[in-house]
């Protein structure tokens, strides 16, 4: 990286982006716009909404930015807060393997809250910065910071916001650096959160305190330019700090991280490190016809450390059992969809919880990970012991939706249409190819 301090050096990088040069990274970053759009009306009733709706209403502000799927409008903080929170509700929205988590659910809410205050134009290549600066983070930060117990969603995402939002608006590079100094000192969000409301609300707070950051470097407000960088800076905390200043800024944009390695679109509405069990169990109900009839017991086989966002060994709820591999392969060997009603509060019925019991997970440090892994290194293998005997198994290294295994554009249409009003959805679709952010922000709410 060049004599610039970490600081420094990221918000140059971003203020020089020129993401809308590459035809790759906005055709990309409009596959993200729609899928986020699709997980974000999937979980438009959840609960946890109308909880968050009364706290805004409590407390007023000019409504100007719409809240996805409600029908209203929020001030700008407040609806990066709750659009944030819609998107990741689910769990089923767009990860990538250099976070470690959720990028889209943090980073187009503080977009839309910039967007619907005037600053439309930069919207998609934003995105693609944000998207940039998040896996730089991610993979800057080290493994260390997650496995500690962060959730790398909230930890960075509220830096990524910042520099979106910062691209968006065009700030100066001193009110960049201290954007980034803002978003550092607000970053927070704890594992020990998975499976309960405050999970997906991690987003939601990302995305407030990126917005917020630049707020308050456009108002004069004083904070650090150096905030990422030193003994007592956001990589010294966090993570690595001589990673850092190695992976931080090496090759920016080249290529686009939206790009290569590109999102993660889910098909499943639960947490990606139970997809490839989920993909799995799946091809050995078709292939082998296995079932809760003739299965005695299953292993669920992972690298060391392979399920560590699986925090849910006997989920109680369906909104636990988002964070259980044992809850996702129960379901499917009683027959049903792995579809999102699922996946709410209710509790787990009985005959599903005895099936639970019956599922172990194994930890496997000789078996080689395959090249084309995603997440890199990761794999799960599903082995089912068969009440005549038998025993089968089936592996995935690379699940349905992941890059290299990736949804089509065409398959991300239909996880639109399929969560969002037949008409709602034809406008949203013209909207995003036209690259029209107004028209888009019309029909969001």
């Amino acid at each position: 990286m060049s004599k610039q301090g970490l600081t420094a050096g990221l918000a140059a990088a971003v203020r020089t982006s020129q993401p809308e040069h590459s035809v790759d990274a906005i055709r990309e970053a409009k596959k993200g716009l729609l899928d986020f759009t699709a997980a974000s009306f999937a979980g438009r009733e959840d609960k946890g909404i109308q909880k968050l709706l009364r706290l805004i209403e409590d407390e007023g502000g000019r409504p100007l930015v719409p809240v996805i799927g409600q029908g209203k409008k929020a001030a700008p903080l407040q609806s990066a807060m709750l659009n944030g929170f819609i998107a990741h509700a689910l769990d089923f929205d767009d990860v990538h393997s250099d976070v470690r988590g959720h990028p889209s659910a943090v980073i187009v809410p503080s977009l839309i809250a910039s967007a619907a205050r005037g600053h439309d134009e930069r919207l998609l290549g934003a995105y693609v910065v944000g998207v940039e600066v998040m896996a730089r983070l991610g993979e800057s930060i080290g493994s260390r910071h997650y496995e500690k117990g962060w959730h790398n969603t909230g930890t960075l995402g509220a830096i990524a916001a910042a520099c979106a939002v910062g691209y968006a608006e065009e700030l100066t590079q001193e009110e960049l650096e201290k954007a980034i100094g803002f978003a550092a000192t607000q970053s927070a969000g704890m594992r020990v959160q998975f499976g309960t409301e405050m999970k997906p609300l991690h987003a939601g707070l990302a995305a407030q305190a990126g917005l917020l950051a630049v707020k308050l470097a456009q108002s004069e407000f004083g904070g650090s330019r150096t905030a990422l960088e030193g003994e007592t800076g956001f990589f010294s905390l966090y993570g690595d700090v001589e990673k850092a200043q190695h992976t931080l800024l090496n090759d920016w944009g080249a290529p686009w991280r939206i790009v290569q390695p590109g999102l993660w679109f889910k098909i499943y509405p639960f947490c990606s490190a139970a997809h490839h069990a989920a993909d799995a169990v799946r091809q050995l109900i078709s292939e082998e016809t296995i079932s809760t009839a003739n299965t005695e017991r299953i292993e669920v086989i992972f690298p060391p450390g392979g399920d560590a966002a699986l925090t849910e060994r006997s989920p109680k709820t369906g909104e636990e059992g988002r964070f259980s591999v044992e809850y996702v392969i129960a379901l499917a060997l009683h027959g049903h969809d792995l579809t999102v009603e699922h996946f709410n509060s209710q509790p787990i019925p009985n005959g599903i919880q005895t099936t639970i019991g019956h599922i172990q997970r194994v930890y496997d440090n000789a078996t080689q990970p395959a090249p084309h892994a995603v997440p890199k290194g990761r794999f799960t293998i599903v082995r089912a012991y068969l009440s005549d005997g038998r025993i089968c198994e089936a592996r995935v290294d690379c699940p349905k939706g992941a890059p290299g295994n990736e949804l089509s554009e065409e398959d991300i249409i239909e996880k639109l249409t399929l969560t969002v009003p037949q008409e709602k959805a034809r406008s949203i679709i013209t909207a995003v190819e036209k690259a029209d952010i107004k028209e888009f922000l019309a029909h969001i709410e």
